[in-house]
């Protein structure tokens, strides 16, 4: 098993733990005391504890190789189970934010004790550390799982502290604060599943890296004294993990041999460029202007009288 792997495991069964710490504590406490924002906060980790089981057994299949189903690999099973953690967040979200309102309307009926605080506080320094530990894994790991799990733990301590003030109204003599803070809970839920499900489509569905990123792979690849000129850019993402393609204008007269090791140089010099994991490269002679000004992928050669039809090899 590879230290990466080793990593992500840990941190999912930290995340799992957890979280199911979270739901005995403040699901007993809510449902004895009749407190609906602490209900709200351990059904929020109702969905933290299936969000970090999903990652735990979908995501790791993301460390596996490729086979003959797969020749690509398997980096997209991470950003597909961030995207299903995504959807249930928001669906638990929208139930609780129900009823929060039911509860509001129909008034609330809640008892205060000091074992409520005792409670969430518990809630925060198991939540909070258990952040503190995804996140300093995930900086080696680069998980999208991990990372969004390590964004619901720090959902967490917002929702609450969020209860937290709905325990305060019971305390003052206040209960309708118990609702309001639920469903202010119920919103942060709603928030955080949309933005985690947001950035994984983007890795689902190939789209382009940041232009920050794109600059610094051209910048990586004309940097090369051997390279004269760059066209057919092209980087995206396959997973998480960002692959290269591009047509470098290099010396036309150079040995196969010479263009040979200049394709491995530059193979390596953008693979080098942090999230970029594969690179086709293809070696144009300088001047010769193929593909670049076709219409519609095709290019006539004047002094032969050939066409060369664009076939995205490399």
């Amino acid at each position: 098993m590879t230290d990466r792997r080793r990593e992500f495991l840990k941190a999912s069964w930290v995340n799992v733990v957890s979280s199911l710490l979270k739901i005995v504590v403040e699901g007993a406490l809510g449902v004895t005391f009749g407190s609906i924002a602490l209900v709200a906060d351990a059904v929020h980790s109702v969905a933290d504890l299936l969000a970090g089981a999903v990652v735990l057994v979908w995501g790791r299949a993301a460390f596996d190789g490729a086979d003959e189903d797969h020749p690509h690999g398997h980096d997209r099973f991470e950003p597909l189970t961030a995207l299903f953690v995504g959807g249930v967040l928001v669906l638990l979200g929208l139930a609780l934010l129900r009823e929060s309102l039911l509860t509001y309307l129909s008034g609330p009926e809640s008892t205060y004790s000091a074992v409520l605080v005792a409670g969430l506080l518990f809630a925060l320094a198991d939540r909070g550390a258990c952040y503190w530990y995804t996140v300093r894994v995930n900086r080696e790991v680069n998980s999208p799982g991990l990372a969004a799990l390590a964004a619901d733990s720090k959902n967490d301590l917002w929702t609450t502290a969020a209860a937290m003030v709905g325990v305060a109204g019971m305390a003052t003599g206040s209960p309708i604060l118990d609702p309001v803070a639920g469903a202010f809970v119920s919103l942060l839920v709603v928030w955080q599943g949309v933005e985690v499900a947001r950035e994984n489509l983007t890795y689902l569905l190939d789209a382009a890296p940041p232009e920050s990123l794109q600059r610094e792979i051209r910048e990586a690849i004309l940097d090369h004294r051997g390279v004269y000129g760059l066209h057919d850019f092209t980087a995206f993402y396959v997973g998480h993990r960002v692959e290269v393609e591009f047509h470098a204008e290099v010396d036309g007269d150079m040995t196969l041999a010479a263009a040979h090791d200049l394709e491995t140089e530059l193979r390596e010099c953008v693979l080098a460029v942090g999230e970029v994991t594969d690179v086709h490269v293809h070696l144009d002679p300088a001047g010769l202007g193929e593909w670049k000004d076709a219409d519609e992928g095709t290019v006539s050669t004047a002094d032969t009288g050939q066409s060369s039809q664009h076939h995205g090899g490399f």
